[in-house]
């Protein structure tokens, strides 16, 4: 049972306060990731994954932050967004990092699109209100791309082997 809960429930929880994190503040905290990272070796150990296969996914995961750093130094991510895809990675490994990749594109492009439309328009005076909606419309703010990470490997992560795991 706490096999099951741990599984189904530590990257589900910590992609979901990624997106809201991001949203609410623009920052996706440090510990966030470390621990995402943490509890891939936890869980990892806890389904028997072959030491082999761990290495494989931490390459994925370097190679991931090698580029997203490479973004993140020319002003194209934030350095939280960096990090996040970086640790996401670790858990899907090479298997599945290009669906993630493709998906987080397709929802990220989604998101800015929606998000530039919407500021076209005028913030109701109901929202103008709440400081995190105000700054989310303004022009000048950037996007919330922590939430396309965190939305792809969502869609991503009932495919890797850790839901394998609890089927077999």
């Amino acid at each position: 049972m706490v096999r099951e809960l741990v599984v189904l429930g530590l990257f589900p929880a910590a992609m979901a306060f990624a997106a809201s994190s991001d949203l609410v503040s623009m920052t996706i905290s440090n510990r966030l990731s470390l621990a995402l990272a943490a509890a891939f070796f936890l869980v990892a150990a806890i389904i028997g994954m072959p030491v082999a296969e761990v290495g494989r996914h931490v390459l994925a995961s370097l190679l991931v932050l090698a580029v997203a750093f490479g973004f993140f130094t020319r002003g194209w991510i934030g350095g939280g967004d960096a990090k996040l895809a970086a640790a996401t990675a670790l858990w899907l490994g090479f298997a599945h990092l290009m669906d993630y990749l493709i998906v987080s594109a397709l929802v990220g492009g989604a998101l800015t699109i929606l998000l530039l439309e919407a500021r076209k328009l005028p913030l109701p005076r109901a929202l103008a209100g709440t400081p995190w909606i105000a700054r989310l419309h303004a022009v000048d703010c950037g996007i919330p791309y922590g939430i396309a990470l965190a939305v792809a490997g969502l869609v991503v992560y009932p495919e890797t082997v850790f839901m394998r795991a609890l089927a077999g």
